[in-house]
């Protein structure tokens, strides 16, 4: 039965807050990711890339909103330092000296990082009943391996 989110035990809201802020980590080293290849991409696919990256970084700076909004609809603290999204995160910040195809193969190995992310932090909300959680972990997923399937067709 769907309850509350403010009716979970503290030790299930801890759980779901700490793979919430997880996935706002890696949301924020990605935003910034995008954003840095959207400034430095080159080569001859500089306008479709450059466009990529750009709906790539919108979309994550939003989600970051939504996912740290969702922390602090159960109570929880949405960690918010970018020295503790860095130290957190499976996804590694870049310099962005690199080429076009190499942005591509980072921005999509960050892509299914998080899906994968997702993935696992709505299966930990489901076992403790947050439907809700849950949802939005499904819905972000579907996003970033939406995203990954356009990078891959840049390197087919």
């Amino acid at each position: 039965m769907t309850q509350p989110a403010i009716a979970f035990s503290n030790s299930a809201r801890t759980q779901i807050a700490d793979a919430l802020n997880q996935s706002v980590a890696e949301t924020a080293v990605t935003t910034m990711l995008a954003q840095n290849f959207h400034w430095n991409v080159k080569g001859m696919s500089f306008a479709p890339l450059h466009d990529l990256f750009q709906r790539i970084y919108e979309d994550h700076f939003v989600a970051q909103d939504d996912l740290a909004e969702r922390i602090r609809s159960i109570d929880m603290h949405a960690d918010a330092t970018l020295a503790g999204m860095l130290k957190r995160s499976k996804v590694s910040e870049h310099d962005g000296h690199a080429t076009d195809k190499e942005m591509i193969k980072m921005m999509l190995s960050a892509q299914e990082t998080l899906a994968t992310t997702l993935g696992a932090s709505g299966a930990l909300a489901a076992e403790h009943g947050d439907t809700l959680t849950e949802d939005l972990c499904i819905a972000r997923g579907q996003v970033h391996e939406k995203f990954a399937w356009f990078l891959r067709a840049h390197l087919a």
